[in-house]
């Protein structure tokens, strides 16, 4: 077991220990716990150890379940918790309980909604909690030598919540073809990095055999560049200052990919899809127009300049591309008339 919880207010070494292997437990379970705080965590943990109906001083062979007819409603999680773990949570905290704390282990049938009050409503407060009696009994071998045949078997046929969330697809990835024998080696800027995840993650999931043409970056503006076949098709004059930061070209789709990849400024804005537009009005092949970001934080800055009819490619979660309106995922966008 790793220490994901290293200190926590008003709490002593054998809770936080407990804390720490309730964690463990749900995250063996498949629940994500990377992207929360320290205190977000501890909440989780301390609304499972409620649910499960032990203290500081029981081992997990004592949990209980729906079977066993422990159930607590969201006010009765608060005072367990304010009684049994030195927590000063506050009786109009309940809809936290609900909507953050237990949430991805109801939703994943860990926690199950007591039919105790059958007809309340889903989002009633008053609707209890219990543990799944199927988990307990796995629950209860935490920490035994038959606790990693028993997790092994209920997570046998079971996609987890993380990998629903993550929504990792297999995807095929195909070759780029850049010029024989190159190299293209990038500085460890951020934007540069950047480049190099658009030239190698996105490119081979979505280029359908693209060629890259065109990479310039902050030190190089001609990086790297394909100057008589940009010519052949059309590209506007390459000694323009608005060169994006990526072209490449699918031959078997005919079309040509323009990608800003944004660190600190300029995605495709309204104006900058304008002007993109102008410059390659008599490309021979369509255009496609993508933002590309690191991950999610930096996309969020940018994402009320974005232009519609262009895509956003986040580096971090290279399986998936944000398409903004049109009439196609992706590819050209072909005008109306």
């Amino acid at each position: 077991m790793h220490k994901i919880l290293t200190k926590c207010k008003n709490k002593t070494p054998a809770m936080i220990k407990q804390l720490n292997e309730a964690l463990d437990i749900v995250e063996s379970f498949g629940i994500p716990i990377n992207k929360k705080t320290q205190r977000q965590l501890e909440c989780m943990a301390l609304c499972f150890l409620a649910v499960s109906g032990i203290t500081v001083k029981d081992s997990w062979a004592a949990v209980k379940s729906n079977d066993e007819n422990h159930r607590l409603k969201s006010r009765e999680i608060i005072n367990y918790l304010n009684d049994n773990y030195n927590e000063n949570i506050s009786p109009g905290s309940y809809d936290d309980i609900r909507r953050k704390h237990l949430k991805p282990l109801t939703v994943d049938g860990i926690v199950m909604l007591s039919a105790a009050n059958p007809n309340a409503a889903r989002n009633n407060p008053t609707r209890a909690f219990a543990l799944n009696p199927n988990y307990a009994k796995v629950i209860r071998e935490y920490g035994t030598k038959n606790w990693d045949n028993s997790l092994k078997i209920i997570m046998k046929n079971k996609v987890s919540l993380n990998d629903k969330l993550s929504a990792e697809r297999k995807m095929e990835m195909i070759p780029i073809e850049i010029s024989k024998g190159r190299v293209l080696e990038f500085t460890p800027a951020e934007h540069n990095q950047l480049q190099k995840h658009i030239v190698e993650d996105f490119l081979g999931r979505y280029g359908y055999g693209a060629k890259v043409l065109y990479v310039g970056d902050a030190a190089d503006k001609f990086k790297f560049i394909e100057r008589e076949e940009l010519e052949q098709l059309g590209f506007f004059d390459l000694s323009h200052g608005e060169l994006p930061d990526v072209v490449a070209y699918s031959k078997k789709k005919n079309w040509i990919y323009l990608v800003e990849a944004v660190h600190s400024a300029n995605p495709i804005s309204s104006l900058r899809h304008l002007e993109l537009k102008r410059l390659t009005e008599n490309c021979k092949a369509g255009v496609v127009y993508i933002t590309a970001f690191l991950d999610r934080s930096a996309f969020k800055k940018f994402v009320a300049e974005i232009s519609w009819e262009t895509e956003v490619w986040i580096a971090s979660e290279p399986d998936h591309l944000i398409h903004f309106n049109g009439k196609r995922f992706l590819g050209p966008y072909e005008e109306d008339g």
